[in-house]
């Protein structure tokens, strides 16, 4: 799949959080943080995804898994895939906009056993690694929390992985695991609806909801994690928090193994922290097949591909959830390199937010160089 089939929109700014609103994530043009078009760490953004985000100011039509969909007329199912669909879309006449979206589902089992714990593996030196990104980190001006985790021998380190940062769009990925979490327990299904309420759950930042949504009108859950997580939207990110509780997905945070969960009511965490959940995910999904892949597929498929993946190959496959706000850069995710691993890299003091999306990517080039050159674990 191009670069291009991985995004689906420049979302922009649109109304600014009012009172009593939750703080906006992800902020983009006036100055405010990433903007569309530009080049960013050398792969410049297609003209295809403002087709898409100008469709999607006129018709809510937005990419959903890699098809464009109405939100107004959002699938009320967890139906079965059709060809060139992603699952989760009932059939239509909408056009198929990424043949190949769903393709993580389609390769699920591969991923998975390579990112299997392989008991009794030789555990490798990790010294020198810890040595060049510290040795990288400390040419740059901000603060950085970073936690990794090598999945085939389970090998970890850290630097400042307990420092608390505003984990910005990053805490959508406990959230949406969450959601995830009550379908497979049953106690939700994906074709639930939430009716979205202007008043409690719009604010700034990334996403259409804010633009473009409906009051009044509901939308399924799986199109509203999707939307939290492709394409960041924050309209949909409070929907969620407010139909599921905060302090429910706070708890599920806490059990997962998190540590520091929204202090003063504030979405900061830790790499570490956001490294667990991540791998959280990853467990998930073995458990759960359909939806961990999902999910897996929605991580794969952001149109916000710029950190962790920025410098690595088009064809290697990074599962990852990026988030800023004003001084702050992050991205958790797990790239499944020849030899797998989890990386969170959470950044504050941030000048230029697309120079802190160069450095996590930068940082993420020298801790995959360091995995293949090891190889696979043995």
């Amino acid at each position: 799949m191009d670069d291009g089939a991985r995004r689906c929109g420049d979302t922009g700014r649109g109304h600014a959080a009012g009172p009593g609103r939750p703080e906006p994530e992800d902020r983009h043009p006036d100055g405010s943080g990433r903007q569309g078009g530009e080049k960013r760490n050398g792969r410049p953004r297609p003209r295809a995804w403002r087709v898409v985000a100008l469709t999607g100011l006129v018709s809510l039509s937005v990419l959903v898994a890699g098809c464009r969909m109405n939100l107004a007329q959002a699938p009320d199912g967890d139906r079965a895939a059709k060809p060139g669909r992603a699952p989760g879309l009932s059939a239509s006449s909408i056009p198929v906009v990424d043949p190949d979206s769903g393709d993580t589902l389609a390769r699920l089992d591969e991923l998975l056993d390579r990112a299997q714990l392989r008991p009794g593996a030789r555990q490798p030196d990790y010294g020198p690694l810890v040595a060049r990104v510290r040795e990288f980190i400390e040419t740059r001006p901000q603060t950085f929390g970073i936690y990794f985790k090598d999945l085939q021998t389970g090998a970890t380190w850290g630097i400042n992985e307990r420092e608390p940062i505003h984990a910005a769009s990053t805490i959508k990925v406990p959230l949406v695991l969450y959601v995830n979490h009550q379908v497979a327990a049953g106690r939700a299904r994906m074709d639930d609806r939430i009716v979205y309420e202007p008043d409690r759950d719009l604010t700034g930042g990334a996403g259409i909801l804010q633009r473009d949504g409906f009051p009044g009108k509901s939308y399924s859950l799986r199109v509203l994690t999707n939307l939290s997580i492709t394409i960041s939207d924050n309209v949909t990110t409070n929907m969620l928090f407010r139909h599921f509780g905060k302090d429910n997905v706070g708890e599920f945070m806490r059990r997962l193994g998190g540590e520091v969960i929204f202090p003063g009511g504030r979405r900061i965490s830790t790499a570490r922290d956001m490294g667990i959940y991540v791998e959280a995910v990853l467990d998930f999904a073995r458990q759960h097949p359909l939806l961990g892949g999902r999910m897996l597929d929605d991580m794969g498929h952001a149109i916000f591909h710029v950190g962790l993946p920025g410098e690595l190959p088009p064809d290697v496959f990074v599962a990852h959830k990026e988030g800023d706000i004003e001084g702050v850069a992050d991205d958790v995710g797990i790239v499944f390199g020849r030899r797998p691993f989890v990386l969170a890299v959470l950044s504050k003091g941030v000048d230029n937010i697309d120079q802190g999306f160069e450095d996590i990517a930068r940082i993420s080039k020298i801790v995959y160089d360091f995995q293949e050159q090891l190889g696979p674990a043995r």
